[in-house]
């Protein structure tokens, strides 16, 4: 427990700063959430659509140092991959559920040889 007035007061900031934080991840977590359900499906004009907003999102809390600008940048490519996979037809929607789970597809099956 703090004592000072300072500790007190770095332990109220804390706090506060811990809040926002986590809504802001958790904002992020949502979007990205929503980009990947379009990419699952097969939904490329959603996709395209949100792709933009999840950078956005994920562009202004780096900002914010809530993440670092470089695991931003690196999420952002990726989302970006994933969709460019879906136009060009390299994944279906059930390759695309593997990949956004981080899972190769099955050997043998259509995702695997195509």
């Amino acid at each position: 427990m703090a004592h000072s007035l300072s500790a007190k007061k770095r332990v109220r900031q804390s706090e506060k700063r811990r809040a926002r934080n986590r809504a802001r991840k958790t904002l992020i977590r949502d979007e990205v959430k929503a980009f990947t359900a379009a990419i699952t499906t097969g939904d490329v004009k959603k996709a395209e659509e949100l792709l933009p907003k999840v950078a956005q999102r994920l562009d202004r809390t780096a900002a914010k140092n809530t993440i670092h600008k470089n695991a931003a940048a690196r999420k952002r490519s990726r989302l970006a991959k994933k969709l460019n996979a879906l136009k060009a037809g390299r994944i279906g929607p059930k390759a695309a559920a593997a990949a956004s789970k981080g899972k190769k597809a099955a050997k043998g099956t259509k995702a695997a040889t195509a």
